[in-house]
């Protein structure tokens, strides 16, 4: 608990968001310094030196030279770029940006779903070719589809809400009983905060049983060392034939060369990414001309979009409310977490 901390956002500024901060920390000596947006980005030395809480997407390349920082607040759902700091060794802080992307994901998690259910791929196809096409399978209901959750964090529970109104069946495989999310952002009237909405919940045990029964499988753990490759070979031919494979985290939990013959050799029906194995993907990729492929350029957490700035300050606000009157912090991550567990 610190009444007057010295405050340092490394993000474009919201004159609003830092209004109600100001309101909130009267006594912080709150500075904004130069958007960290690219890794290896350092800054000026004095910029860190007294700096008692970091709010940014990433921390500066010369993260060493920060002598008194507390806490850390990143706008990213994921967090590997703390990992390597020397945050647990410092007793530093962290929280994350959990429950600012729930409502962009979701919905695209659901077009996706839709896209392969209406068989859009092909009808795009029909239309360049002039081609008016009213087959059976362009007119095709998602309602009593099953889609499974591998992870039920904040993108699954909002993705789960909706796809629980348009009457689809929900699964979801986790490490741990479907629990009450007290302490994790989330924005009104979005998600399943108290786990309500599984129809079946599967422990890692129940695997075959899970990855076989899904229309729908959505990936939505965090990247960490023991999620990469956490899907591989053995776990895709577990999925049916008919099933589609939906990405929204990261693209190593999926193994890269068993996700490339899986779709050229059509172990699935097909799949949708918005996550990649390098940024940009090179050109050669295959990934670029696989035909039974729907891929985005990592656009479906639209941090781009009106909406991520404000929420991004509104879990850094709340945060700092909690911070300065001693209670427990919106998202904050575990030791566990920080050890890449």
């Amino acid at each position: 608990m610190q009444s007057a901390p010295n405050i340092l956002i490394l993000l474009k500024e919201e004159e609003k968001a830092l209004a109600e901060l100001r309101a909130i920390a009267p006594n912080a000596r709150v500075k904004v310094g130069p958007w960290v947006s690219g890794h290896g980005q350092s800054l000026p030395s004095e910029m860190l030196r007294g700096v008692d809480i970091l709010f940014c997407e990433l921390p500066p390349h010369n993260f060493s030279d920060f002598d008194q920082l507390k806490w850390i607040q990143l706008t990213s759902a994921g967090y590997t770029q703390v990992l390597n700091l020397s945050v647990l060794e410092k007793g530093i802080r962290v929280t994350n940006g959990l429950g600012n992307f729930d409502i962009p994901i979701a919905e695209w998690n659901l077009a996706m779903m839709l896209w392969w259910h209406r068989n859009l791929l092909d009808a795009q196809v029909s239309q360049r070719n002039k081609v008016f096409d009213r087959a059976p399978k362009y007119q095709r209901e998602l309602r009593g589809s099953t889609v499974g959750f591998y992870g039920y964090g904040g993108i699954a529970r909002e993705t789960a809400r909706l796809a629980k109104t348009m009457g689809l069946k929900i699964w979801a495989l986790t490490r741990g009983p479907v629990a009450k999310r007290d302490l994790t952002f989330c924005v009104d009237g979005t998600g399943d905060p108290d786990g309500l909405l599984p129809d079946r919940v599967f422990s890692d045990e129940g695997k075959e049983e899970f990855l076989g029964g899904v229309d729908y499988l959505i990936i939505t753990v965090p990247l960490t060392p023991l999620t990469k490759g956490l899907i591989g070979e053995k776990e895709l031919r577990m999925l049916k034939p008919s099933s589609v494979l939906i990405n929204c985290a990261r693209g190593p939990i999926i193994e890269e060369q068993a996700y490339i013959r899986c779709l050229r050799e059509g172990w699935i029906r097909g799949s949708a990414t918005d996550v990649h194995y390098a940024y940009p993907l090179p050109p050669e990729h295959p990934l670029w001309t696989m035909p039974n492929l729907i891929m985005t350029a990592h656009i479906s957490g639209a941090s781009g979009g009106v909406h991520f700035l404000p929420r991004a300050y509104s879990v850094f606000n709340q945060n700092v409310a909690r911070y300065c009157s001693g209670q427990p912090l919106l998202n904050e991550l575990t030791r566990s977490q920080l050890e890449g567990k």
